[in-house]
């Protein structure tokens, strides 16, 4: 059987984790969680397996040269540089388009966290299976709180090694959430997908035709410098962008998805960064990067690459200081850190 071919995304601005993520070194290229970086976690997700492919970036210009050094001599890799941020749907039109048809491909973000990376490929082995049965694959995050910050997908008719999707829902508010949770019949849109490459094509051709059209003339123009490929810009350019959700898998009558059980986190914010480093916690549920005296404190995240931050008395709060800037944020209010100036101006 044909082996899965990643592709990872790599995109955004990097504001909602200012002040440390900024436009020129945003969140997948930060070491976060461990020493390694979330870009390079993911790319090492799946290397050294054999049912798994080269990986395959997709990316704009600006960060080339980081993902470059990142990527390392990763064997066979490939960097596909977008010339303009058009969002997810044409960005994997590109990947689509650049491999065989009955290629599966396996699509991850770059800037997600995965605790169990074997998890992950036994849901990515599932999703491909699918796949080339022509299902759209999306992965379904086993939800263990009624997160607002989330899309979520209903479950419909069983398949084999997953479901068919019956519903997906944008983030809902809290009562909304609680009853999901309750439900036991939804799960977590994490973004992460599996397609073979020639049927997802087919579908962006059926409900995106335009923008199936100028994929195509991109790559038929486009143009390769060792391992990167450059799709013709005039083409891409004229895209109208859209995400892969809204152009193609709320539309599609074959939308299906896995349980993925593998300590994901999209690390949207400082509050979820500081989740995923709960094991770092101290009894009082305090988490201490670099410098920091804590009194009389609980559920306190505090980062700092240089100055000492000294905080009493304080509850729930992420106090992070980088590069000259200071944030405090309470956890609830970490959500809107990217709407602050200093993020939007950056």
């Amino acid at each position: 059987m044909s082996a899965i071919h990643p592709v990872i995304l790599c995109g955004g601005s990097g504001t909602r984790l200012w002040p440390m993520s900024r436009k020129a070194m945003p969140k997948p290229f930060l070491p976060l969680v461990s020493a390694e970086t979330l870009f390079e976690q993911a790319v090492r997700r799946v290397a050294g397996d054999e049912r798994f492919a080269p990986p395959m970036v997709v990316a704009g210009a600006t960060h080339a040269d980081i993902i470059t050094a990142q990527l390392g001599d990763a064997p066979g890799a490939r960097l596909v540089i977008e010339p303009a941020a058009k969002n997810t749907a044409p960005a994997i039109a590109l990947a689509a388009a650049l491999l065989p048809a009955d290629a599966v491909m396996l699509v991850c973000p770059s800037d997600h966290h995965i605790a169990d990376a074997a998890a992950f490929r036994a849901a990515a082995l599932a999703a491909a299976a699918l796949a080339r049965e022509d299902w759209l694959v999306s992965f379904g995050i086993a939800a263990d709180r009624p997160e607002t910050g989330y899309g979520y997908l209903r479950r419909g008719e069983p398949l084999a090694g997953g479901y068919a999707i019956r519903t997906f829902v944008e983030k809902p508010d809290r009562a909304r959430a609680e009853a999901y949770l309750a439900s036991g019949e939804y799960s977590w849109n994490g973004g992460i997908f599996a397609f073979r490459a020639g049927q997802l094509l087919a579908e962006i051709a059926a409900y995106r035709p335009e923008m199936a059209r100028l994929v195509l003339e991109a790559v038929a123009g486009g143009a390769t410098d060792g391992v990167c490929f450059h799709p013709a810009r005039e083409p891409f350019a004229a895209i109208a962008g859209d995400s892969i959700d809204y152009a193609v898998m709320e539309n599609t009558a074959r939308a299906a998805m896995v349980p993925a059980d593998m300590g994901w986190s999209d690390i949207g914010n400082w509050a979820a960064l500081a989740d995923a480093l709960v094991g770092e916690a101290d009894d009082s549920g305090n988490i201490v990067r670099g410098r920091a005296d804590l009194a009389a404190c609980s559920g306190v995240f505090a980062m700092t690459d240089g100055p000492r931050i000294s905080a009493v008395g304080l509850e729930d709060v992420c106090i992070i200081v980088s590069g000259g800037e200071v944030l405090v944020t309470t956890r609830d209010g970490a959500q809107a850190v990217g709407k602050l100036p200093g993020a939007i101006n950056q």
